[in-house]
């Protein structure tokens, strides 16, 4: 059996506070959840019930504080925080109490696909895991801001979409690349 290529950050604790940059990914990048019309996305109701249940992270999770997202036709991005919480002490998670990024990420990937199947789309799937990076300075966190808010203006060559153009061949293009992994680190870090 294959083993699966490690993508955490071996021995890190993703209950640190700080901001990760989040990518969730459909099975089989089927586009169900809008399309990109005019360089916007134009959602349909798996989409919403989508962004509802990213926005339904930071109600549930008082550590979590959201930034940036974007649901995009077959896949969402987004830059979760995890942040220090002072409640009145009844609220107040005990140290270790905090979920890790994962569980985090599990937990939108749970309640969204049942509020999808609920819709009427039983066949809905997220891709197993995730894209995960750990933002590590004011750089790259507005560089992955700027992706996330632009993401619509370049579906056209987006790594996750299945239609992409092949017409460039040039060093940024998609094609090009071995992985989505590689490809939004690139992005991030040229």
């Amino acid at each position: 059996m294959r083993e699966r290529k490690r993508i955490r950050l071996l021995g890190f604790d993703y209950t640190k506070v700080g901001a990760y940059f989040i990518t969730s990914v459909v099975k089989n990048r089927t586009c169900v959840f809008g399309n990109i019309k005019n360089e916007t996305i134009e959602l349909t109701r798996c989409g919403e019930i989508v962004r509802e249940q990213w926005v339904w992270l930071q109600q549930q999770y008082p550590y979590v504080m959201l930034d940036d997202f974007i649901v995009m036709p077959n896949h969402i991005h987004g830059i979760l925080n995890i942040v220090d919480f002072v409640g009145d002490g009844r609220d107040r998670p005990l140290h270790g109490k905090i979920k890790p990024l994962s569980e985090l990420v599990s937990a939108f990937k749970t309640t969204s696909s049942k509020r999808i199947h609920e819709a009427g789309v039983a066949s809905f799937q997220w891709q197993r895991s995730f894209f995960e990076r750990i933002v590590r300075n004011e750089l790259e966190l507005n560089r992955i801001r700027e992706y996330i808010q632009t993401n619509p203006l370049h579906w056209e060559l987006d790594v996750e979409n299945q239609q992409r153009s092949h017409v460039e061949k040039g060093r940024h293009s998609p094609q090009q690349n071995n992985s989505a992994y590689e490809y939004y680190n690139r992005i991030i870090t040229s």
